[in-house]
């Protein structure tokens, strides 16, 4: 959860099944859940949709050509204000072709591309190596090496990084041409 501390304006990012701990976070603090946010379609992402948005009348934002049922279709380069936050959306297929991650100030949410030490898997339907590796390399690793990466599991040593400590650890991140790069990918 993101939130506005003056307006109270909150979103959700992803509540898979966290809708509990979620509202009682919203409870206990006041905040007022005015979207939830999905990265990509998957199930273990979007779980908690359906109850967080009728518990709290929030808006569900999706990439426009997602398959999540959304109130509101979003493309690369919008911005969803809430408060005096602005998150401008970045179209990240690759993991699926719906895939986004959510830009604010100097953090980035990540959702299933990009990981503490990894990157999201590609072989699942919908995946694709090479939209993967432009998203990985011609879109995130373009952001400032001290934008805070917190993706959409815990999979890595740490909870988060930064864009600067993913470009020198990350061993998926290491140079390689496309081609490279998707035979990588296909390496178990």
């Amino acid at each position: 959860m993101i939130a506005d501390e003056e307006s109270k304006d909150a979103i959700v990012v992803d509540p898979s099944t966290n809708t509990k701990e979620i509202a009682e976070t919203v409870e206990s603090t006041g905040l007022k859940v005015i979207y939830i946010v999905n990265t990509h379609a998957h199930r273990d992402h979007t779980m908690g949709n359906g109850e967080l948005k009728s518990r709290y009348a929030a808006k569900i934002v999706a990439y426009q050509n997602s398959p999540v049922t959304k109130d509101l279709g979003v493309e690369d380069g919008d911005i969803i204000r809430f408060g005096k936050i602005e998150a401008s959306i970045m179209h990240t297929p690759g993991h699926s072709p719906d895939s986004i991650c959510i830009l604010i100030d100097d953090k980035v949410l990540t959702g299933d591309t990009l990981f503490v030490g990894e990157c999201g898997r590609t072989d699942l339907s919908g995946g694709n190596s090479v939209d993967m590796y432009e998203s990985l390399f011609a879109r995130l690793m373009h952001l400032d090496d001290k934008v805070e990466v917190y993706p959409g599991h815990d999979y890595g040593i740490f909870p988060s990084s930064t864009i600067g400590k993913e470009k020198m650890t990350n061993y998926v991140l290491q140079p390689r041409s496309v081609q490279e790069f998707v035979e990588f990918m296909r390496t178990p």
